[in-house]
């Protein structure tokens, strides 16, 4: 399996990770133009069901995921050099627990199934509204609560108490943790492995910088 897929599919799931923190510490995306933009690139993905590659899943442009490629350098590289920042134990939290809870959700045909009628019940929404509207974002959410949460391990997501409060910004994790999962299933199906991570890092980081470097 292509290391450039994988690469691509881990980085859209950093992508999810830091998006999570960013609206569990600072709240709403909105204002911030190119934030709001990878949220509407991932939640797209969730609506991408058969597409015809990897990339396609993701918009089809690999600035979509730049965000993402560049987390994953910062956060695989080794961090000996002074100037870099100290890895966020958070950040490889959330990501650890996606790939654990993607294990548990393709070992329950049922779940699978159910997932994918609901995903398409939401493709028929984007009729009527755009992928990161609040009608969206709460259906995204919803599927979330209703189909991933209930496969135990729950994800703990750590953040500003009063923000976590406000609905919409736990509609979008909800959202953000799907995309994910689908990142989480697309990188399995393109040969990602739990000990990719250990032992291909070097791979990954390589391959992530020739991406960016054609941007």
């Amino acid at each position: 399996m292509s290391i450039k897929d994988q690469t691509i599919t881990f980085a859209a799931m950093c992508q999810v990770a830091y998006l999570v923190q960013q609206v569990s510490r600072h709240g709403l995306l909105a204002a911030d133009h190119e934030k709001e933009q990878q949220l509407s690139v991932l939640f797209n993905s969730i609506m991408e069901t058969s597409p015809h590659n990897t990339l396609a899943v993701y918009g089809g442009e690999l600035v979509n995921v730049k965000k993402g490629l560049e987390l994953l350098i910062a956060n695989l590289g080794d961090s000996k050099h002074h100037h870099e920042k100290v890895k966020d134990p958070v950040f490889t939290r959330y990501l650890i627990s996606l790939i654990n809870l993607e294990r548990r959700l393709v070992k329950q045909p049922k779940q699978l199934a159910e997932l994918g009628k609901r995903i398409d019940a939401s493709k028929r929404q984007l009729e009527h509204y755009t992928i990161t509207s609040d009608t969206l974002t709460s259906s995204l959410a919803s599927i979330y609560s209703d189909i991933i949460s209930p496969l135990g391990s729950r994800i703990q997501v750590t953040g500003e108490p009063s923000i976590l409060k406000q609905t919409i910004n736990q509609h979008k994790i909800r959202a953000l943790l799907l995309a994910g999962i689908r990142s989480a299933v697309l990188w399995r199906q393109v040969g990602g492995k739990r000990r990719n991570i250990l032992f291909n890092r070097s791979k990954l980081i390589d391959t992530a910088k020739q991406l960016l470097n054609t941007l």
